[in-house]
């Protein structure tokens, strides 16, 4: 009696153009008997101002096709406006059970792949939380996207509602951003608890915008009885407004800057840590997506004080503790209550632990992306 034959997956996704980032998620499909994962990465990516040259295809346990684009930077839409010109010879020479798209709904690749998918299922990511109408032609890209997709993998309640809002019914499913837990981990030496450190130790990873209300955790270092530290790791152009404000507040002793490391210095940086800061304001233009800086201190073992910021509270999870938006008043509060409970940061911190674990390693992501499109198969199958 032979066994059933392991689904087709194609996923199309540029993210996954380097082995130390998104690629990283497939690996755990790899290691799978009932799927078979063709990735389709391009051959070379411009992103913020670089340009990245695809890693090699010699990845464990899956296929993966190094293919070059057209227009990968053309047009105030630079991200989207790019397509795969030996896209539809591949979908014929394999023929998938699933196209998987880890792109936005409105990019002219998910169009392509739209027409080119012939008889497979498909399954699409989605991040924006931000429901506004796109400019021709990417608003008509994407209903014609969403009213032909099979499933939706969503990074938050709020990207599922500007879905919902663009037309798509059909069923939707959750999934994260991985972190790399062999990078980021709990360190086996505890830090000495709060209460017989000098001080709270808060840190914040991510670029210097006004958006990310650092401004705030100031405000609160300078009303708070806790004695606190602030470190920021990151650059950005409100850099000099807070060195400014620091000055202003007399806590140059307790704020101190770096700029951006690797990820084994990130880590080494949250572990250092009583709690991480990610105090993002929503604007007109500004919606936190997800927060991958939130998992990564959570895999170290250290709780998030998170805002109320976009998918901030569902990604925390009960790892962490959650503010009002540009509420200084509350996050003083808050330091002054947990800085002093050994108990409550303890449990916090496992509960960090335990979100990431069940939710948001490469392992629970991919199966949350096999789950997706075994589930588009059986029902566009019937059962």
């Amino acid at each position: 009696m032979s066994s059933a034959a392991p689904l087709k997956i194609l996923s199309i996704a540029h993210p996954a153009v380097s082995r130390d980032a998104g690629r990283l998620r497939y690996y755990p499909l790899g290691r799978r008997v009932d799927v078979d994962v063709h990735l389709v990465v391009p051959a070379v990516w411009h992103q913020f101002g670089r340009i990245i040259t695809a890693d090699p295809s010699d990845d464990p346990g899956i296929t993966v096709h190094v293919m070059p684009i057209r227009l990968p930077k053309a047009g105030p839409m630079s991200w989207y406006l790019h397509f795969y010109p030996g896209l539809r010879r591949l979908i014929r020479e394999l023929d998938p059970d699933v196209v998987h798209l880890w792109e936005e709904p409105w990019s002219v690749v998910a169009m392509q792949a739209r027409l080119l998918k012939g008889r497979a299922v498909m399954v699409m990511e989605v991040d924006q939380n931000i429901l506004k109408r796109l400019p021709p032609p990417f608003e008509f890209i994407r209903k014609q996207v969403l009213v032909n997709t099979d499933h939706v993998l969503s990074r938050s309640p709020d990207a599922t509602a500007v879905v919902r809002a663009r037309g798509y019914d059909g069923p939707v499913s959750s999934i994260g951003y991985g972190v790399d837990i062999t990078n980021f981990r709990h360190d086996v030496a505890p830090l000495l608890p709060p209460v017989v450190r000098p001080a709270f130790r808060i840190g914040y990873v991510g670029r210097l915008v006004v958006e990310k209300g650092l401004d705030d955790a100031l405000e609160a270092m300078a009303h708070a009885k806790t004695p606190v530290t602030l470190a920021l790791m990151g650059e950005g152009p409100h850099e000099g407004v807070l060195r400014q404000r620091v000055a202003e507040l007399g806590l140059i002793d307790r704020v101190s800057f770096r700029g951006w490391g690797k990820p084994v210095e990130v880590a080494r940086f949250l572990r250092s840590l009583d709690a991480l800061i990610l105090l993002t304001r929503t604007t007109h233009a500004v919606k936190e997506q997800f927060g991958r800086v939130i998992t990564e201190a959570q895999a170290c073992g250290v709780p998030v004080i998170g805002s109320t910021g976009g998918a901030i509270p569902d990604v925390t999870g009960e790892g962490g503790w959650i503010v009002p938006e540009s509420d200084p008043d509350a996050l003083a509060a808050l330091i002054d209550r947990i800085a002093v409970d050994p108990s409550e940061m303890q449990r916090r911190s496992q509960a960090a632990l335990a979100n990431v674990m069940s939710r948001f390693t490469y392992e629970a992501v991919a199966d949350d992306l096999a789950s997706a499109c075994f589930a588009a198969v059986a029902r566009r199958r019937g059962g």
